[in-house]
């Protein structure tokens, strides 16, 4: 249980800390889904589903850009997706480094694994 609390602390110390990062990158995909739905005539929320639902890189087909530069944008989207998911994924992966360093002893597990390969 140590370890996991250990982790969750890290891992939302990491989120306050990147916050203003992750947070313009919300807001890009937010501005950019509402342009594109402007010129699509599309209402906002579905124009703020489409665009996260683009930015996560699920994309359902459901609702689809026909212009040119809609199609351009929602590109756009996609990588500001992957940004936000690759800055979360780091820091998931720096918090449990934090908890590992902690809680783990490395020449144990090296000890426990070789004696596996046995």
């Amino acid at each position: 249980m140590d370890f996991t609390l250990t982790f969750i602390y890290w891992f939302v110390f990491g989120l306050y800390l990147s916050a203003p990062v992750l947070l313009l990158l919300v807001l890009i995909v937010v501005v950019i889904g509402l342009f594109v739905g402007r010129c699509e005539s599309w209402n906002p929320g579905d124009a703020v589903y489409w665009s996260f639902i683009t930015a996560s890189t699920v994309g359902y087909g459901d609702i689809r850009p026909r212009r040119r530069l809609s199609k351009f944008l929602s590109v756009v989207i996609a990588f500001v997706g992957l940004i936000f998911t690759g800055i979360l994924v780091a820091i998931a992966v720096n918090s449990l480094g934090f908890a590992f360093d902690k809680y783990i002893d490395l020449d144990e597990v090296k000890t426990l694994i070789q004696n596996l390969e046995k």
